[in-house]
C-alpha cells in the first residue's frame, strides 16, 4: 500500500513535465495493483463487510476521470428518493487522512478542507444534507455513518481498496486513457458496472461487453454549467467573456482537460499556470497568480471547483476578478435504473 501512495505521488509530479517517466510508474503501480488482487483473489486477506449498502466509485487511470463529480451525482440522486446517503472519503492529504473524522452530518460542516482534503470539502459545499466522513479506514467510516443515522454509503475512489466489501461497484472509464493506468483493463472485470466517457464509437462499448458480459455498460459526458464568482458565487454571463484578457490556474492531475473544457466555452488563456494536484496555495503560489495577472493585464482569472475550496478564505485574492469553472455529467438514463433496480434487489 505504500508503494501505491508513492507511485501516485510521482505520477503527479511528473505528469505534465516528463511524461515518458510515466510508463515505468505506471508499470510499477500496476504491478502493486495485481499482487494486491492476486491476495484478495486467493483469499489471504479477506473484505470486511460494511454495516450499510455501499456504492464504490473509482477508475482504473490517474485521475481525471470524473470520480469525484460522479459520486456527488449519485448523492444527490439518492437524497430525492428514501435514502440517507453519506460519502466515505480518504481525505487525501487532508490532517483527517490517518486519524478519521466527520465532515458534516447533514446538517453542520465540522472541519476545512485542510482537515478533510480538497475533494470532500468540496462536496460538502455543494451536497449539504449528505453526512461525509474521512479516513483511511473506510469500515470505521461506514461504522460512524450508521451510527449517525445515515443509511448508504458512497465510497469515493475506491476502486483499488479492496479492505471493504462492495454490493456496487462502479468504474468510470475513459476509452483514450492509454499511458496514466492503475491498473490492467482486466481489473474492470471486478467491477459491476462501467460508465464510458464521451462514447460516440459503439465499438467500444461492443468490445468491452464480449469481454466482460456480465457487466452492464452505459455512457457519460461533462457538462460545463458555467463560470461562477469564488467569493459571490454569481455566474457570469457567457457575454462578459468576449474580448477578454484570461489567466487560468489549476492544480489538479490533468490539467489539459481543464484546459479543454475552457476551449469548449471559447476561452484561450493568455496564461495558464499549472500547479501539482492538491496544491494547498501557500503565499508564493498566490503572489504568482497576482504577478501573472497584473503582467498579462488580465480581465479575467478561471480556476476549477476543486481550487475553488481552497481559495474562498484568501484575503489577498478577494479584489481580483477571480471564477471558477463549475461542471456536472450528463449520465444515460438506463444507468440510475439499473442502479435502482439493483438496490432493491439487495434489500430483498
Amino acid at each position: 500500500m505504500v508503494i501505491t501512495l508513492k507511485v501516485k505521488r510521482l505520477y503527479s509530479i511528473v505528469l505534465e513535465k516528463m511524461r515518458f517517466l510515466l510508463y515505468p510508474a505506471s508499470f510499477i503501480y500496476k504491478l502493486n495493483c495485481l499482487i494486491i488482487n492476486l491476495l484478495y483473489r486467493w483469499k489471504f486477506f479477506k473484505p470486511k463487510k460494511s454495516p450499510l449498502p455501499v456504492i464504490s466509485i473509482g477508475n482504473i487511470s490517474f485521475g481525471g476521470s470524473e470520480k469525484t463529480p460522479m459520486a456527488k451525482h449519485i448523492l444527490s440522486a439518492l437524497l430525492k428518493t428514501s435514502y440517507k446517503p453519506a460519502l466515505v472519503a480518504r481525505g487525501y492529504r487532508g490532517k483527517w487522512e490517518r486519524s478519521g473524522g466527520m465532515l458534516s452530518n447533514g446538517r453542520s460542516i465540522f472541519g476545512t478542507w485542510r482537515e478533510s482534503g480538497d475533494e470532500p470539502f468540496m462536496i460538502s459545499r455543494s451536497i449539504t444534507e449528505a453526512g461525509i466522513f474521512i479516513g483511511k479506514d473506510r469500515l470505521s467510516g461506514c461504522r460512524k455513518a450508521k451510527e449517525s443515522g445515515f443509511d448508504i454509503v458512497v465510497l469515493d475512489d475506491a476502486f483499488q481498496y479492496h479492505p471493504l466489501e462492495k454490493d456496487i461497484n462502479i468504474v468510470m472509464y475513459d476509452p483514450k486513457e492509454k499511458i496514466m493506468l492503475r491498473e490492467p483493463r482486466s481489473s474492470i472485470g471486478r467491477s459491476h458496472a462501467i460508465l464510458i466517457k464521451e462514447n460516440r464509437d459503439k465499438q467500444i462499448k461492443s468490445s468491452l461487453q464480449k469481454k466482460v458480459p456480465q457487466i452492464q455498460s452505459y455512457s457519460y459526458s461533462v457538462v460545463n454549467k458555467g463560470l461562477y464568482s469564488i467569493f459571490t458565487k454569481q455566474l457570469l454571463p457567457p457575454a462578459e467573456l468576449n474580448n477578454k484578457t484570461v489567466l487560468s490556474f489549476s492544480g489538479i492531475a490533468r490539467p489539459e482537460r481543464f484546459k479543454t473544457s475552457l476551449k469548449k466555452l471559447g476561452v484561450n488563456p493568455v496564461k495558464f499556470l499549472k500547479f501539482p494536484d492538491h496544491h494547498p496555495y501557500p503565499p508564493k503560489s498566490i503572489e504568482k497568480i497576482k504577478q501573472n495577472y497584473l503582467s498579462f493585464q488580465a480581465d479575467i482569472i478561471i480556476t476549477t471547483e476543486k481550487d475553488m475550496v481552497k481559495l474562498a478564505d484568501i484575503k489577498e485574492l478577494v479584489s481580483l476578478p477571480l471564477y471558477f469553472l463549475k461542471i456536472d455529467l450528463k449520465i444515460e438514463e438506463a444507468f440510475y435504473t439499473w442502479l435502482w433496480s439493483r438496490l432493491e434487489k439487495r434489500e430483498q
